[in-house]
């Protein structure tokens, strides 16, 4: 039976143990060279794997080279390399948007700030933390994608459902030194062990600290539902 540590502190000490070990060098997976090609990566990456990310942004980076050409653009023209990844028609429009106020508000320059980043068209606090952490080497909080999400809930680290109060809730338990890999960790693990359907528990590292795996155990904490 999966048996967590006695706290959260003690079960977040022991993931960042066991992670770190089996993931020295987890990283950011979308390929970008400057900060503009980061926030249009991510950007883009919402509800779509990296991998594909990678794939249309060679072709998009080479035609948008800077804030301006995006501001100049026309949606169809984005919308017509990025069409294979997921919502391109809303994607389209938040990068022509992204390039507009990068041109008048900050002299085509990615800002630095959560509050900036937040503000501009298509950017949550998720992408601000990436956008922060890879590009300006600043740590505010902890990106929290559904890799994260879901197996801070397996492991019993958090209860709470929405990613802002899941950002929160590890803030107050991750070491920060750890906030900007603890994401990386979480990634890796959860896509090559972790899944969201049907997780390898039999082979999981963390199994025997695992109140949700379903070698012994009924309920997904994730999900709350029956696996």
């Amino acid at each position: 039976m999966g048996m967590p540590r006695e706290t959260r502190e003690e079960q977040v000490a022991e993931v960042i143990d066991r992670l770190s070990t089996a993931y020295p060098d987890a990283t950011i997976s979308l390929d970008f060279s400057n900060r503009l090609e980061l926030l249009v990566a991510v950007i883009l990456s919402a509800q779509c794997p990296d991998e594909r990310v990678n794939r249309v942004t060679t072709t998009l980076f080479e035609r948008f080279p800077d804030a301006q050409a995006y501001a100049d653009a026309e949606e169809d023209a984005i919308r017509e390399v990025i069409s294979s990844i997921t919502y391109p028609n809303s994607k389209a429009e938040y990068l022509v948007g992204v390039g507009e106020t990068l041109v008048t508000e900050h002299d085509g320059e990615v800002p630095d700030t959560m509050a900036e980043l937040t503000d501009l068209p298509g950017v949550g606090r998720k992408t601000a933390n990436v956008v922060l952490q890879h590009g300006h080497d600043l740590t505010e909080g902890i990106v929290v994608d559904t890799h994260v999400q879901r197996i801070s809930r397996r492991l019993g680290i958090t209860a709470e459902e929405r990613p802002a109060a899941i950002e929160n809730d590890l803030m107050e338990i991750v070491p920060r030194e750890h906030w900007k890999p603890w994401t990386h960790w979480l990634i890796s693990h959860g896509r090559d062990t972790c899944t969201a359907r049907n997780p390898d528990c039999e082979n999981c590292r963390l199994a025997d600290i695992c109140p949700s795996s379903k070698v012994d155990e009924e309920i997904d904490l994730a999900s709350g539902e029956q696996w």
